[in-house]
């Protein structure tokens, strides 16, 4: 009788598990679709200036949806509740998309073109371009949602969107490496270089900017910063 009992407890521990997997699987799709989404809007703007303008202000793109372990990390890190609408509200960078410029100018155009479109709802916009984080991250980071459209209906999908120059990317990607390396306590004098390399990255920003404008002069409604 006492095995018996215990294979039920066993059928139904496996049931709830497999339920709380297909759970958290759909949860995640829908950051999928919606990642796709902007994916493809990106694209479509990539495709049309390589074949109809004589400049394409877009270097590269890259596009994730955090894994399970690291958005249960981040939960965890947040104190956040775990259940789905909580996880929803708190967290907006799920799904991220990397849009590499080769000018900051291109950061903001690039910015305008994408939330402009009809369906895209700007959500927030965090500008560390123009006010960099203390330690010289710099990014314009716009959180957009778009509709997805499931057998169930439609649901809004935020995604974060990140425009930075191929300077502020290496910069930012060499951070993270050493951030990582000493697991998130980098000693002082690697910290004063780390901003140090970003006045420096800053200032090639800028000058490079500058060539730019002399060769090609200013672009029609855009705003020099």
């Amino acid at each position: 009788m006492a095995d018996s009992l215990d294979d039920q407890q066993i059928t139904v521990s496996s049931a709830a598990l497999r339920a709380m997997r297909d759970e958290f699987q759909r949860f995640l799709m829908e950051y999928r679709f919606g990642l796709a989404e902007v994916d493809t809007k990106i694209a479509i703007l990539r495709e049309e200036f390589q074949e109809m303008h004589d400049y394409n202000p877009i270097e590269h793109v890259s596009s994730r949806v955090k894994t399970p372990d690291s958005l249960v990390d981040k939960v965890r890190r947040k104190g956040i509740d775990t259940d789905f609408d909580s996880i929803r509200a708190a967290i907006t960078d799920i799904a991220g998309i990397r849009v590499t410029c080769s000018f900051i100018d291109d950061a903001y155009r690039l910015s305008d073109l994408l939330t402009q479109q009809d369906d895209i709802t700007v959500r927030d916009v965090k500008d560390y371009i123009a006010r960099p984080k203390a330690n010289g991250y710099k990014s314009l980071h716009v959180i957009v949602e778009v509709p997805v459209f499931l057998s169930t209906g439609r649901v809004q999908v935020p995604v974060e969107v990140q425009f930075r120059t191929i300077a502020m990317d290496f910069w930012a990607s060499l951070e993270h490496k050493i951030y990582y390396k000493y697991d998130r306590l980098v000693p002082a004098d690697l910290l004063d270089q780390l901003k140090d390399a970003a006045d420096t990255a800053a200032e090639l920003d800028t000058r490079m900017e500058r060539l730019h404008r002399e060769i090609r002069g200013p672009r029609p409604g855009v705003v020099s910063i």
